[in-house]
């Protein structure tokens, strides 16, 4: 790192020399703006609106102009201002960190200590850890008298330009001033969709993807020029989730469906919640069941087969749960589901003990079963 300014922090009658360093720095991918018919560079000339002849850098001033009068101010006169000479970060006071809104922090720079003895470097660092407070300086930069809080980072003292409290706009929004009722199971379900996403910050973990895709755009550029296809690069573009969320209930519940990691959806509340999504117990195995003393009387060979296709699903909490498909299907002829959630331990009730039953009394099947009836007697 290279040292953009030198100077000393005044920490009452103690002075602590220090050089300054910008602690952040800029990875953007730098562009350049070409002519698009041939790709000529584009340049910009200081070009004077009275001679029309192009200016050097120097022999260009400042001015300020006001009621059509234009006050020119030369580089040494504005060297001249007091506080532009001064290279002093003067301590003024010594606050709770918590008092600065982080709104109106800047830019920050490191400071390391300037002279032979960082002694004075260190008294002042030990302070700042023994009080757990900022404080707040002021000092010039740049062709600016700025305000400052200097704290602690990692052992080193750290500068933090600060906004002056006129720079920082008031959140005066008319939309705001209206009152809205918020439910409890609205903020019951936010709440559940912040403590799912909640973590420890680590900004390692994060990428800025847009850098990342346009090195990608630039590099397949280069390969394959203009017959480039951002499509076949970048892949199809997801459909945007820019509309107005119209039920906020369902936003919440899907997003929390989401985080969860597609599983069952979040019940609607306690109250809401079903019978059906209690426990059921297991079913029984095999094709035939019996209701009211009847061994399966009038079934037929169709509903047999049909009994024999029941599928069994098994849900998330380990209950089974039965569907059997009706073979008599009483009238109706559709498919009536069987439950087992009979807390009793009876047996499940069967959709082939239908009223259907007596209209099989014919054929070859019904009087072998009243055969086996008469033996087993």
């Amino acid at each position: 790192m290279r040292a953009i300014w030198k100077g000393a922090i005044a920490f009452g009658l103690v002075n602590v020399p220090v050089k300054v360093y910008s602690a952040t720095e800029d990875h953007d991918i730098s562009l350049h703006q070409v002519h698009n018919a041939d790709g000529g560079r584009i340049r910009y000339q200081r070009r004077c609106e009275v001679c029309s002849e192009v200016v050097d850098y120097s022999d260009i001033e400042k001015a300020y102009e006001a009621d059509g009068r234009t006050v020119i101010l030369t580089k040494e006169e504005l060297k001249a201002i007091p506080a532009e000479n001064s290279h002093e970060i003067e301590v003024v006071q010594f606050v709770p960190s918590d008092q600065l809104d982080p709104i109106m922090f800047e830019k920050s720079y490191y400071l390391e200590p300037d002279s032979k003895s960082p002694k004075a470097y260190m008294l002042l660092r030990r302070a700042l850890e023994d009080t757990e407070r900022v404080a707040v300086v002021q000092f010039a930069l740049r062709d600016k008298t700025r305000l400052g809080a200097l704290r602690i980072r990692d052992d080193v003292l750290m500068l933090q330009a600060l906004l002056w409290a006129d720079e920082v706009r008031e959140a005066a929004f008319p939309s705001l001033d209206t009152s809205m009722r918020i439910s409890a199971q609205e903020r019951e379900m936010s709440a559940a969709l912040v403590e799912s996403m909640a973590s420890d910050f680590e900004p390692e973990q994060f990428t800025d993807d847009y850098q990342a895709q346009l090195r990608q755009l630039i590099e397949a550029k280069l390969e394959k020029g203009d017959a480039l296809d951002t499509e076949e690069t970048f892949g199809a573009e997801a459909e945007g989730g820019n509309g107005e969320v119209i039920d906020l209930m369902e936003a919440l519940k899907r997003s929390l469906d989401k985080k969860r990691g597609g599983g069952a959806a979040a019940p609607e509340s306690p109250e809401e919640e079903s019978a059906d999504d209690e426990p059921a117990e297991p079913a029984k195995r095999g094709g035939r069941s019996t209701s009211g003393g009847r061994a399966g009387s009038g079934r037929s060979s169709a509903a047999k087969k049909d009994a024999a296709d029941s599928d069994a699903e098994t849900a998330k909490s380990g209950t089974a749960r039965t569907r059997s498909k009706t073979a008599g299907a009483a009238k109706t002829g559709t498919a009536s589901k069987t439950s087992t959630a009979s807390k009793a331990g009876t047996a499940s009730k069967t959709s082939t003990a239908s009223k259907s039953g007596t209209a099989s009394k014919t054929g070859t099947a019904a009087k072998s079963t009243a055969k086996t009836a008469r033996k087993g007697a």
